[in-house]
């Protein structure tokens, strides 16, 4: 004789999926929004407004070039940052351990991403249908934009205090501190650049997160009409 199913089997798994995709939508957001840091596009041209060439008094296509392999070795490694000018390294020892660092945490924010992007992909194929999917989903992007609206006003408020914050956050006290008079790496991503970034990051996140809302909300209305 076959078992039959609990009655309460699909709103369990139901529940469980709309929770996960409360969990996972911030992250792919945070993803997608921080992407763009490390995008040449965006990239290059935020660190001529920044005034890079002439602080470093290196022509454009050379920064463009020591600024792409250090994006590479960053987000694909290997974490070597060996870069040079003219045979020269272009990152001391101790900026070398940094980005070695940066590396690391790189590394596993991606694995968070991918494993988050699995989960909603596994799911929302499940769940497509499924208006307490949505509804999750568009919860989910309503609260990271009012997070994310908050830490953005934050960091334009106290921008300093906010950056050394992260900074500690996520790396050992005095492993980030480099003198912009002679260490490349802060001329090469002065604080004017990370002001602009962090600006940036942060509308293009509440942008992502109000439009998932607003689509969410509408595949939700869809998915009860189609069942009503």
């Amino acid at each position: 004789m076959s078992k039959q199913r609990p009655a309460g089997g699909a709103p369990r798994d139901g529940r469980r999926a709309a929770w996960l995709a409360m969990a996972a939508t911030p992250v792919l957001i945070a993803g997608a929004s921080l992407a763009l840091l490390f995008n040449p596009w965006w990239v290059l041209p935020a660190q001529q407004r920044a005034g890079v060439t002439g602080t470093t008094g290196l022509p454009e296509a050379e920064v463009a070039r020591i600024t792409g392999v250090l994006i590479s070795d960053a987000t694909v490694g290997p974490p070597d940052f060996a870069v040079t000018v003219g045979g020269t390294p272009v990152l001391d020892a101790a900026e070398r351990g940094h980005m070695r660092d940066v590396f690391g945490v790189l590394r596993a924010f991606e694995v968070v991403v991918a494993l988050a992007a699995a989960a909603m992909i596994g799911l929302g194929i499940r769940n497509r249908a499924s208006a307490r999917w949505w509804r999750a989903v568009g919860r989910a992007a309503l609260a990271t934009a009012v997070v994310g609206s908050g830490v953005g006003i934050l960091f334009a408020l106290f921008f300093d205090a906010a950056w050394l914050a992260f900074q500690r956050v996520f790396f050992a006290e005095g492993s980030f501190s480099f003198d912009p008079r002679v260490e490349r790496l802060t001329q090469l991503f002065p604080i004017s650049f990370w002001t602009e970034a962090a600006t940036t990051v942060f509308i293009v996140g509440v942008s992502i997160s109000l439009a998932l809302w607003l689509g969410s909300r509408h595949l939700a209305s869809r998915s009860r009409a189609r069942l009503g």
